[in-house]
């Protein structure tokens, strides 16, 4: 049992090695500085519908680029 639990370990790290490469090398990053309090009541809303924030970004940045 104990080599099960080191090798899960082990490729738990990896995997997640492996993931954070592969999310540099497709997707990139914005950060935006906004009043704690938007933050906050945006985080709220995100979890109470069971909505992911990142969703929620994408959709409207997608929007604003199709309004041209």
């Amino acid at each position: 049992m104990e080599n099960e639990s080191m090798t899960e370990k082990r490729r738990t790290k990896t995997s997640s090695v492996v993931k954070n490469r592969y999310n540099k090398k497709a997707y990139g990053s914005i950060v935006a500085r906004i009043p704690k309090e938007l933050a906050e009541a945006f985080k709220e809303k995100c979890v109470s519908t069971g909505t992911p924030q990142t969703q929620v970004i994408k959709k409207a940045i997608e929007q604003f680029l199709a309004e041209g």
